[in-house]
């Protein structure tokens, strides 16, 4: 059964079959209508409510392409890392992130992709196509994109930076553990569980949360009712 994918005007519609596990077939096909560079894009970190949203871009070579590359939230943190080395060692890579300023400043949508034009331009050569993970071509890409639902599970290139992605923002958020320790930031990544947000209860937001994000910016204006009040 092929699946659709949306259409980039320069090669016309694009169909792929569906596959359990991501392959090369999106850029083989892109690579034989023409393009001589394919990269991929993904992020990590669009729903905590601290901490960056890191977005990676990715031009595998063909001829020497990892093994074992998949979704970066089915493998784990060890085999993420090892993946990680491999794919700095053998493809061209890009990582740009978007702080929290900028998440208030655009949302986080906007954030994403803005950071995702900047990756793919911070790639060491020009590529011709990008294959894009989500609903969304981001404006500002220096070439055609093409968005791939459910990308990181189809594309190889969107699996690699979607590694790249991940590995990348658990490290920052091992770091934002070292700033802010009480939040336990290297446990839940920033994410709204339990713990997180009861330390957010306890102790207020850092410098690192999104203070436009739900339970953040409930907490504030409780905090602000409360000063008020008193």
């Amino acid at each position: 059964m092929a699946r659709r994918v949306k259409s980039d005007p320069a090669v016309g519609e694009l169909f792929a079959p569906e596959a359990s596990v991501p392959d090369f077939s999106h850029e083989a096909m892109l690579l034989a209508r023409g393009a001589r560079r394919v990269a991929g894009v993904d992020e990590a970190g669009r729903g905590p409510l601290a901490g960056p949203v890191v977005v990676a871009a990715v031009r595998l070579d063909p001829k020497n392409i990892p093994q074992g590359l998949n979704d970066s939230k089915k493998l784990t943190a060890e085999r993420r890392d090892a993946l990680y080395d491999a794919i700095m060692a053998s493809a061209e890579v890009a990582v740009v992130s978007a702080p929290p300023d900028e998440i208030v400043l655009r949302n986080i949508r906007g954030a994403t992709l803005a950071a995702m034009a900047r990756a793919v331009q911070a790639l060491p050569h020009e590529v011709d196509r990008v294959l894009v993970d989500g609903r969304d071509v981001p404006p500002g890409l220096p070439c055609p994109g093409i968005a791939l639902i459910g990308g990181d599970g189809r594309s190889l290139s969107i699996a690699a930076a979607s590694i790249i992605a991940k590995v990348t923002r658990d490290r920052m958020c091992e770091i934002m553990d070292c700033d802010a320790p009480h939040f336990g930031f290297s446990g839940h990544k920033g994410y709204g569980t339990a713990a997180h947000l009861m330390a957010l209860d306890l102790h207020g937001p850092c410098r690192h949360h999104r203070n436009e994000f739900a339970p953040v910016a409930a907490l504030l204006l409780r905090r602000t009712s409360i000063k008020v009040a008193g």
